[in-house]
């Protein structure tokens, strides 16, 4: 394993973990959401580079425009749920109050 790949396999491990165990805050999840994004375009961007092949080169630009509306809709709920409770916390939000 490559040292490439290996900082991509951490990075993604890694914001996962955050994901998994630090969820108080909104921004907190939507920000270890974005990092599982950027390590997995990095990840897709290098790929069709080791392996030559031509075909694979779009994937990477559809898996950034599918990460920025994602990034916007994170945004929009962090906005919309900061307004009708107070705060982002996520123990606020409760599927049967929204």
């Amino acid at each position: 394993m490559s040292l490439l790949h290996l900082s991509f396999y951490s990075a993604f491990t890694l914001s996962s973990l955050g994901l998994a165990f630090h969820r108080t805050h909104l921004i907190s999840v939507l920000l270890c959401l974005e990092s599982m994004m950027l390590a997995m375009y990095m990840g897709l961007s290098t790929w069709p580079i080791e392996n030559q092949a031509a075909s694979f080169t779009l994937m990477p630009v559809f898996m950034l425009t599918f990460s920025a509306c994602e990034a916007g809709t994170g945004l929009a709920m962090l906005v919309a749920s900061t307004r009708t409770h107070g705060s982002d916390h996520l123990h606020n939000l409760n599927l049967l109050q929204c």
